[in-house]
């Protein structure tokens, strides 16, 4: 007599590490083919390209400001400026993966594929991570040609720094886009939650946050600990660490920084507490996707 089947789609216990190969890899082609298809990937890729071009045309490339030369003050102009556009590009389209699929009704085709729940997730994380980061890098690639063939000294440690910088901040957030695209029943609930979220890390920035905090009496490390667990704020400070050695921006509070974490300690923190939040909330996600009701 055959036993009850599970009604809850999962991986096939001591399913062959080839089957999830395949899958994964299917489902990793099809997440890129129908981003090439549509528009948003064309204006996402644009918007990126069309910064870094509007930063060399203007000139900053050969400006000598506070000491910055060659493409370094492009490079720092162009880091921020990709932290106020990136975390919002990367959530309002993530967050439309499954919950544009549930509202639709394709999970009754695509789930009913020869293909794991854990390698279609995979594969469709992964696309997503791959499509969210090759505009913004392959634009600053763009800048260091650029600035090779005018002869431009090129910031190599701090290039190499900051693109893996943007590479954790865009693994963090795809990462929380794909844990409200699961929690969520519906697109406009899903860029909602998503919105309300970048929202509320920008507000979280500086002032709106930590002046209420420091109102409150509260010590100034813990003030200084509970920003670093914004991930705007990580790969703001970050960003400006090698360029800044100090931290003079940021006024006193640098001080505060440097005693709780120290330079290196930081710069660790900058790349570790980013990687391990997109994959713990990515994992997060798979669970609340797999245990779901689906369709």
């Amino acid at each position: 007599m055959r036993a009850p089947v599970d009604p809850t789609p999962s991986e096939p216990e001591g399913a062959p590490r080839g089957d999830f190969l395949v899958g994964f890899s299917a489902t990793f082609r099809l997440e890129i083919a129908e981003a090439l298809r549509s528009r948003w990937f064309a204006v996402y890729a644009a918007v990126f390209f069309g910064l870094i071009g509007v930063l060399l045309v203007f000139g900053l490339t050969e400006s000598r400001v506070l000491g910055f030369t060659g493409l370094s003050r492009t490079l720092v102009t162009y880091i921020q400026l990709t932290m106020a556009i990136l975390p919002i590009f990367i959530l309002i389209s993530t967050v439309r993966s499954l919950a544009g699929d549930r509202e639709a009704g394709v999970f009754e085709y695509v789930l009913g594929l020869p293909v794991g729940i854990g390698a279609w997730y995979s594969g469709r994380f992964v696309g997503r991570f791959v499509l969210a980061a090759s505009p913004v890098v392959a634009a600053l690639i763009a800048a260091v040609v650029y600035g090779v063939v005018r002869g431009v000294k090129v910031p190599w440690l701090e290039l190499g720094f900051d693109i893996g910088l943007v590479m954790v901040m865009i693994l963090a957030f795809v990462g929380l886009g794909f844990l409200i695209s699961a929690l969520s029943r519906s697109v406009d609930t899903a860029q909602t939650i998503a919105f309300i979220l970048w929202i509320g890390l920008v507000l979280a920035l500086d002032l709106v946050l930590l002046g209420a905090l420091i109102r409150g009496r509260l010590a100034i490390e813990g003030v200084v600990a509970i920003a670093m667990l914004n991930p705007l704020q990580v790969f703001r400070t970050g960003s400006m660490l090698l360029f800044d050695p100090q931290l003079v921006l940021l006024g006193p509070t640098a001080f505060t920084v440097f005693d709780v974490f120290g330079r290196v300690g930081f710069m660790v923190w900058s790349f570790v507490y980013p990687a391990t939040l997109g994959l713990l909330t990515a994992g997060l996600g798979f669970l609340v996707f797999r245990r779901g009701d689906l369709p």
